[in-house]
C-alpha cells in the first residue's frame, strides 16, 4: 500500500485510512471549502495566498476549522515533508486542503468521537495530473460553451471555493457531449465570459490581456500571477466584459490554474483562434511562469508522461501487498 500520509482532524495517518464521515455537512450539502495548490521544485506555490482564500471562504461559509491560518500552515508543510520520503526528489506534488463543518448534530450519536470539524490535508504526485495533461501545451484545448450557466454572486459567490459544485459538473458533461476533450467556458448570467469549471480564462488582443470582471469568478491564485508577470513584462491588463465575440476576434486565448499554469486554446466554439498555434504574448507569459517558479513545468510534464505508466504499475503492485 502506498506510504503517504494525510493530515486528518489533528493526526498523520496513512492515506487509506483518511474517511470523512457519511453525516459529513460535505456530503450532506456540499458544506466544504477547500483549496488546491502545487509544489515546483517542491516548495508549495503561493501557499500563504491560497491558505488565505481558504480562510475567507471559510469565514463566508461560518466554519471554525480550530486552527489559525499560521497552523495551517505549519501542519501543511509537515504533510509535505512526511511525503516527500515516498517519491523521487523530482517529483511535484498536489497539496489539497478540504475543511468541512463535520457530522451534523442530528447523529451525533452514531459517531464514535465528539463532534467537530472536519480537516484534511493531503498530497498526491503530480506525475497523474500532469503527464496525461503534456501535449495541451503544444496543442492548446478546445473551448466550449456548455448550457449551464455560471451561478451569480447574489445566489453563491464565486470568490468562496466551495465544493457545492454541480453546475461545474454539469458543465463538464455538457462540453464531453460536444466532442471529446472540449472544455466549458461557463456564461454568467448576463452572458458574459464567466470561468470554466476550476481555471480563469484570458483573451488577447492588440496586445492586449483581457479577462472577465471578478463579479462572478473565482480570482484564481494563478490568474492573479499572469497578471502580474504580464504587468512585469509591460504588457497591458485589463478586466472587461467579455462575449462569444471578444472570444471569437481574439488574437489569443488561454487559461490558467494552479495546476498547470497556463494552456493556450486553439479553438472557440469549433472556429480556430489565430492561426491554431500558442500566440507571441502566450509564449512570452509562458516563459515569465518559468522564470518566477523555477521550474520549466513544461519539460516537467513530458518528462512525467514518459514516466507515468512505470509510476502507476509500481502503485498497482504496492496495492496488492
Amino acid at each position: 500500500m502506498s506510504q503517504r500520509r494525510v493530515y486528518f482532524n489533528g493526526r498523520f495517518v496513512p492515506e487509506s485510512e483518511a474517511r470523512v464521515s457519511i453525516f459529513d455537512s460535505a456530503l450532506m450539502f456540499g458544506d466544504m471549502a477547500f483549496e488546491m495548490t502545487r509544489t515546483y521544485g517542491g516548495k508549495p506555490f503561493r501557499l500563504r495566498e491560497h491558505l488565505g482564500r481558504l480562510y475567507a471562504s471559510l469565514r463566508l461559509l461560518e466554519i471554525d476549522c480550530g486552527l489559525t491560518l499560521e497552523e495551517m500552515e505549519r501542519v501543511t508543510l509537515e504533510t509535505l515533508e512526511r511525503n516527500l520520503p515516498t517519491e523521487s526528489v523530482d517529483m511535484d506534488w498536489q497539496i489539497m486542503h478540504d475543511v468541512s463543518r463535520g457530522p451534523l448534530p442530528l447523529y451525533r450519536s452514531a459517531l464514535p468521537e465528539p463532534q467537530q470539524p472536519t480537516v484534511s490535508i493531503n498530497c498526491w504526485p503530480l506525475v497523474t495530473h500532469m503527464g496525461p495533461f503534456a501535449e495541451k501545451y503544444n496543442a492548446g484545448v478546445q473551448l466550449v460553451i456548455p448550457a449551464q450557466q455560471a451561478i451569480p454572486a447574489h445566489l453563491l459567490d464565486a470568490k468562496a471555493k466551495t465544493r457545492s459544485r454541480l453546475h461545474y459538473q454539469m458543465s463538464v458533461l455538457q462540453a464531453a457531449r460536444m466532442g471529446e476533450g472540449r472544455w466549458p467556458v461557463l456564461l454568467d448570467p448576463d452572458g458574459f465570459l464567466a470561468e470554466g469549471p476550476g481555471w480563469n480564462i484570458f483573451l488577447v488582443k492588440n496586445g492586449e490581456l483581457l479577462t472577465p470582471e471578478p463579479r462572478n469568478i473565482l480570482l484564481g491564485v494563478s490568474r492573479g500571477m499572469t497578471m502580474e508577470v504580464a504587468a512585469q513584462a509591460g504588457i497591458p491588463v485589463r478586466e472587461a466584459n467579455l462575449g462569444r465575440y471578444e472570444a471569437l476576434t481574439a488574437d489569443e486565448i488561454f487559461c490558467t490554474a494552479t495546476t498547470y499554469a497556463l494552456v493556450p486554446a486553439s479553438t472557440f466554439e469549433g472556429q480556430p483562434i489565430g492561426d491554431g498555434q500558442p500566440g507571441p504574448v502566450f509564449r512570452r507569459l509562458l516563459d515569465a511562469w518559468k522564470s518566477a517558479v523555477g521550474v520549466d513545468f513544461v519539460a516537467q510534464a513530458h518528462d512525467y508522461a514518459q514516466r507515468l505508466p512505470d509510476w502507476e504499475s509500481r502503485q498497482a503492485n504496492q496495492s496488492t501487498h
